[in-house]
């Protein structure tokens, strides 16, 4: 194989978004076919450069009989992921998700035994991972320079959203559709790097509102409390309707901080470890010397374009994926946890359990509003990833 014959179901914003990416910036890939029923949609697709011989199908299993494409990339409502995905391995095919990769753990388990039964490859569309700053924050983190972690704080309230965004199609921002708000939609990219770079919590506690900003059912705005098997502890905070926002990713370690803002990440080295300046120090008041630098990155962000290529590398090659499909799973139980204790006003924890936060799911499905009057808008989606 010599390249990577792509398909895409769902033509979207996102999925448009992603047919302007395979048709430009993947070498190792060729946009072969998609799957929509929008003629709208259908028509905007075939327009853009390079992609006249796009062949359009209606359903995924014409696509797949076709034997056009390797791969397939899922950009569609969330509560179709993982069915989809799950047709495509059944089908042979290499499966690149959107996030989140499901709504419930429960059902995000089955896809990923059926991923790794399939023996194909499955990644995940986390993006954020190919931030320089995030990824060297990682590197810094696991080196153990600046000791064990003591306090996580993410500070991701600057996915501001118009009602006009949740009004832009009948699926959005309804349990029955989306299956969350921001955390579903938005915050996956957060979430996933918490968990990427800081570990899993232990126990969860979270507080939401439900349509505060917004005439939605789902939570747009969430504060979060957690801690973990170490000791630590984190916050995590996020809305669709603070303006400005603020996008700051912190970590408080024995030895020193780091902190991730507006494309910088800053350290803070102590001269020593705060447990050992306290047990030394005489003076009742003061602090370590500490030595402040911003750190030097390879300055590349490649977003969408690297989880493809890498992709296209994996299955070319052999190469690492940006994010494993089965790893989606992480960052969905903590959101899945944060809905969970929103629910029961109470601390949940770690394993979750999953066939309580399902079954309180589907109480808010089945009351779910169906909405009738939505006109469907497909938006440039362009800057509005918090890379």
């Amino acid at each position: 194989m010599k390249e990577v014959r792509f398909g895409l179901i769902g033509l979207g914003a996102m999925g448009m978004a992603h047919a302007k990416t395979l048709l430009s910036s993947v070498p190792d890939a060729r946009l072969c076919a998609a799957v929509t029923t929008s003629e709208a949609h259908k028509a905007e697709m075939l327009a853009l450069p390079g992609a006249s011989d796009v062949r359009v199908f209606a359903t995924a299993a014409e696509m797949y009989a076709s034997g056009l494409i390797d791969a397939v990339l899922i950009a569609t409502p969330h509560r179709l992921h993982v069915r989809q995905a799950v047709e495509a391995f059944r089908a042979g095919m290499h499966v690149l998700l959107e996030k989140p990769t499901g709504v419930s753990t429960q059902e995000v388990r089955l896809l990923n035994a059926e991923a790794d039964k399939s023996g194909q490859a499955f990644g995940a569309m986390f993006n954020q991972r190919t931030n320089p700053a995030y990824r060297k924050m990682k590197r810094l983190v696991e080196s153990g320079e600046l000791g064990e972690i003591r306090r996580t704080n993410v500070g991701i309230t600057d996915w501001l959203r118009a009602q006009s965004y949740y009004d832009s199609c009948a699926w959005r921002a309804t349990w029955a559709e989306d299956g969350g708000g921001v955390l579903l939609n938005q915050a996956p990219h957060n979430l996933d790097l918490w968990q990427w770079i800081c570990g899993m919590p232990v126990k969860v506690q979270a507080h939401m509102q439900f349509g505060k900003w917004h005439d939605i059912e789902m939570e747009d705005d969430v504060t979060a409390y957690v801690e973990y098997a170490s000791g630590a502890t984190g916050t995590f905070i996020t809305t669709t309707g603070d303006v400005p926002g603020t996008n700051r990713f912190e970590i408080t370690l024995e030895k020193g901080k780091l902190v991730s803002e507006g494309g910088k990440l800053l350290k803070w080295e102590l001269e020593m470890s705060e447990p050992e300046w306290s047990r030394i120090n005489q003076a009742p008041f003061g602090t370590p010397r500490n030595t402040f630098t911003e750190v030097e990155t390879d300055g590349k962000s490649e977003q969408h374009a690297g989880v493809l290529n890498a992709f296209a590398g994996a299955i070319l090659h052999g190469t690492p994926l940006v994010a494993g499909g089965e790893e989606g799973i992480n960052g969905l139980t903590i959101s899945n946890a944060m809905h969970l204790s929103a629910w029961l006003g109470r601390e949940v924890e770690l394993p979750l359990d999953e066939e309580l936060y399902y079954q309180e799911l589907m109480k808010r499905v089945a009351v779910s509003r169906r909405k009738t009057d939505a006109v469907s808008v497909l938006a440039d989606t362009a800057g509005t990833y918090n890379a």
